[in-house]
């Protein structure tokens, strides 16, 4: 009402990469996936709906990442898209080049690579956001 855009149901994680397992080649997701073992390939979502991609702690990921919104706390080697928001947790390790259209980065997550906001060319409104997170604890 006051400017403010209506953000999209978060959807949920169906499916999981489980610490210990490793995938070597591309993985297509839709709604949501958690991946805490290994991945070398592309992940990305299929578009037709939103989409969440965790990258936990324990997880490695060799390849570029697509998702509306991506929440990385493991280590990527290899560009990130953000359609929606990017979260980078304490532990992020990104070595790549980071497209998003909202970024929150905590405090200890480091990146290797440019920082791309997404955005329509020539909108003022639709500036990227930048968020530090605070350190609560």
């Amino acid at each position: 009402m006051f400017g403010k855009k209506k953000q999209p149901p978060i959807p949920p994680i169906k499916s999981l990469v489980a610490e210990g397992t490793r995938i070597d080649g591309h993985v297509s997701f839709h709604d949501g996936l958690r991946v805490e073992g290994e991945v070398v390939g592309d992940i990305r979502a299929i578009q037709e709906q939103s989409s969440i991609l965790v990258i936990s702690e324990s997880a490695h990921v060799t390849g570029q990442i697509s998702a509306d919104h991506v929440i990385i706390n493991g280590t990527v080697k290899g560009p990130v898209f953000a359609m929606d928001l990017l979260e980078l947790q304490p532990k992020a390790r990104i070595e790549g080049d980071v497209s998003y259209k909202a970024l929150e980065m905590h405090q200890g997550a480091t990146i290797t690579g440019q920082l791309k906001p997404m955005g329509s060319a020539g909108m003022e409104e639709d500036k990227p956001t930048l968020k530090l997170a605070a350190n609560n604890g």
